[in-house]
């Protein structure tokens, strides 16, 4: 899937932008990284992707298909989504919450088709003893893996997550990025995530886009996009970079910009 953003603008009303002058093309399997402080649009932009929210100005192109003229029937099937879902409850069991994000062909219940997606996502994700288990009784690890499942049992060729680690301790956090970290290799998806953690995403991500003030202020490689300069402009902080295994790891320091109202 090609996703062409186009000079996108977003606001809750015409004072106030959210989302300023967003060019980008997304386009190959990658695991793509949203990073940024609180308020600079990075849930309003996957929002556009993936129509929750319409652009005020701009446009989103899906295989250059203005994403207005998609149905949203249709975009579900290709692209996935997993919400910040720390507070989502269901009184089912595992596989009858991954089906909620099935796509059935049955009149009535579920297909064997779907079924059997559902034990193939569960395996994926090393989840298969959790398939009979109440949702509502799994530990905040065990749930993410379930909602991940459910944003990948229809095998989308995009899925966007926001920020689908963040109630998680860092065992859980490590493995479930880890785990979205391979999806693009093992099966060609686009993974695109928001994310606030800078080093897990410095070890995991291939591309990295900087949003600053609602605009993408750098996108790259974490090396490219880590640096000691984006750092200051964009977070307020000062730090050193030092390379692991060929990646950035950012170790912050005592000093810390505060920025004038």
């Amino acid at each position: 899937m090609r996703i062409d953003l186009r000079d996108l603008e977003f606001g809750y009303d015409s004072n106030t932008l959210v989302l300023k002058n967003i060019s980008h093309v997304l386009e190959k399997p990658e695991f793509i990284c949203i990073m940024g402080p609180n308020g600079v649009g990075k849930s309003t932009l996957i929002h556009c992707i993936n129509k929750i929210l319409k652009t005020t100005k701009g446009t989103v192109l899906i295989d250059d298909v203005d994403i207005k003229d998609i149905k949203l029937k249709s975009l579900a099937k290709r692209m996935g989504y997993v919400p910040n879902s720390s507070e989502d409850s269901f009184p089912l069991t595992v596989i009858d919450t991954i089906l909620i994000g099935a796509q059935s062909d049955a009149k009535f219940g579920a297909s064997n088709e779907d079924l059997e997606n559902v034990y193939k996502v569960l395996e994926l994700l090393d989840a298969e003893d959790l398939a009979m288990r109440n949702f509502n009784e799994l530990s905040a690890g065990q749930h993410q893996k379930v909602m991940l499942a459910r944003g990948l049992v229809r095998n989308p060729e995009v899925v966007l997550l926001d920020e689908p680690t963040s109630n998680l301790d860092i065992k859980h956090q490590l493995e479930v990025t880890e785990i979205l970290s391979r999806l693009p290799k093992e099966k060609g998806m686009m993974i695109i995530m928001i994310s606030h953690d800078i080093n897990i995403t410095a070890k995991f991500a291939d591309k990295i886009i900087l949003l600053h003030e609602g605009q993408i202020y750098s996108v790259g490689t974490p090396s490219e996009v880590l640096t000691k300069d984006n750092l200051r402009t964009v977070y307020g902080v000062d730090a050193d970079i030092i390379e692991i295994d060929g990646r950035p790891h950012i170790i912050l320091n005592d000093s810390i910009k505060i920025k004038k109202q």
